[in-house]
């Protein structure tokens, strides 16, 4: 998992006892479960974002196949097509303005 995880998970993991012996795993699967919900619902909230609408859609069946890396990969995916988009709208809206002049 070098790569993948930093010092949170350590953390996590320290706060594993004989008390609680599953509760990272349960953490890691309430991650999963949680993820998945809130993808939902930045999907639910696109605009007609096409690009970002896959990589949501991507993220989603790699965090429901417990695809860490995959997760990790697709996050990035949706970050970079938000940043895009942003920028395409904010020169859209500029233009848009520009012309109404």
């Amino acid at each position: 998992m070098k790569g993948y995880l930093d010092e949170q998970f350590t953390q996590l993991e320290d706060l594993q006892d004989d008390a609680n012996p599953n509760f990272v795993e349960e953490i890691v699967t309430s991650f999963y479960s949680d993820s998945t919900r809130l993808i939902r619902n930045v999907e639910t909230a696109l605009i007609g974002a096409k690009k970002v609408k896959v990589e949501c859609n991507q993220f989603q069946e790699c965090c429901k196949a417990r695809n860490a890396q995959g997760c990790i990969m697709a996050f990035q995916h949706v970050k970079q097509e938000h940043s895009t988009l942003k920028r395409k709208l904010e020169a859209y809206f500029q233009v848009w303005r520009w012309s109404k002049f």
